[in-house]
């Protein structure tokens, strides 16, 4: 070839081709250099066809047909979004709807048509914006240096801009505004969804739920499986009893099991004389026996591992262990605070019942909660 190279060495004309290469024809400032090797391309490049207009560029009636189309189907986005909102409020979580053989929630049906025609009119009418009304000229990249120069930036934002006018926003403001609208409106289902995670943590929804229990003055405790309540005379030393209030079983459902994630306790009875008991709980056992928390105070697991001899409490999961005889202070591992105690005594036929419900949460930390222990500091 006439402008070969040998051994890897160009020839300083910018346009020479290692042996095997094609040729590439010469090109002027602007325009791509083209592949010239009649065996590999023998079909030359045709360029880019001409372009045709749409009936929108040509007809200012179709033109304004394509606008009230778009701006429609954008229009009735918002429409949809509130009917999303209407259901979420007025259709009934129980009611059902039979399809054939199937049987669906209707309140999720309906979410799925109206969100989801909503997304769907929202393509479209982009869609359809697209096709009728943007600028639809065909452009060719041509090749440039890795790094631009002013003229390149400026070229590029005179595409910008050329771009943003052939979207004819600012001559058709409708589509605009319609857009605007449409995709504001798409937030309406998103913020009325994000109601279903659960109620406002506020300090008042806090003690109304999560740091409430079913204990209550009176309440006997019984065991966790029999609910036959227990007597204080029939625990020995050294005994624990996994136990739960006896008005548990008034509970079902939903209801049932979140009272008892909570309300969940263990019995336990030891030597008075090898214990500590606070001045501020001399009240709340019954000749060494007392009443605990049964969930960690970590993460929640149900704890009953017990070590008769050194009075500890350890968690299964990650080993967080209370000494139950020391007002169920952690000695060891990560749970940040003391198991609480419930408060107990004996009822006129000898059986254990509370005496009030627990004098602080009971259950794993969270931030909002008042990270202190419920025993007096100092009193053991």
């Amino acid at each position: 070839m006439s402008h070969g190279t040998h051994e890897g060495h160009g020839t300083g004309s910018g346009h020479g081709t290692h042996e095997g290469q094609p040729e590439l024809e010469s090109a002027s400032h602007g325009e791509l250099a083209v592949a010239y090797d009649p065996e590999r391309f023998p079909v030359p490049d045709p360029g880019l066809e001409e372009h045709l207009p749409r009936l929108a560029d040509v007809d200012e009636k179709a033109a304004d047909r394509a606008t009230r189309q778009v701006a429609t189907m954008f229009g009735l986005v918002p429409l949809l979004c509130v009917a999303f909102v209407v259901v979420y409020f007025a259709v009934p979580s129980n009611v059902t709807i039979d399809f054939g053989p199937l049987h669906s929630n209707a309140q999720h049906v309906l979410f799925g048509l109206t969100l989801g025609f909503a997304i769907l009119l929202l393509g479209m009418g982009a869609i359809q914006w697209a096709r009728t009304l943007m600028g639809d000229k065909e452009i060719v990249d041509i090749r440039h240096p890795m790094v631009s120069t002013d003229e390149a930036r400026e070229s590029v934002m005179e595409d910008v801009n050329e771009g943003l006018a052939e979207t004819q926003l600012t001559r058709r403001k409708v589509i605009g505004r319609s857009l605007i609208g449409a995709v504001a409106a798409l937030g309406l289902p998103i913020l009325v969804g994000l109601a279903d995670l659960g109620p406002w943590p506020t300090k008042g929804e806090r003690e109304r739920t999560i740091e409430d229990t079913i204990w209550a003055p009176g309440i006997r405790l019984v065991n966790d499986v029999t609910y036959t309540p227990i007597k204080a005379t029939d625990l020995v030393i050294g005994q624990l009893v996994n136990g739960q209030p006896e008005n548990l079983q008034d509970l079902h459902g939903t209801e049932f099991l979140q009272a008892k994630a909570k309300c969940s306790i263990i019995v336990v009875r030891m030597n008075p004389n090898t214990i500590k008991i606070p001045n501020s709980r001399r009240d709340w056992q019954v000749g060494g026996i007392l009443c605990y928390s049964k969930i960690c105070t970590h993460v929640g697991c149900p704890i009953s591992l017990w070590e008769q001899q050194t009075h500890h409490l350890l968690c299964p999961c990650h080993q967080s262990t209370f000494d139950l005889g020391d007002s169920g202070v952690v000695v060891f591992g990560p749970a940040a605070r003391a198991l609480p105690q419930l408060p107990i005594t004996t009822d006129a036929e000898g059986y254990l019942i509370a005496r009030s419900g627990f004098t602080v949460p009971v259950g794993p930390s969270y931030f909002e909660r008042d990270s202190r222990n419920d025993f007096v500091e100092g009193d053991n």
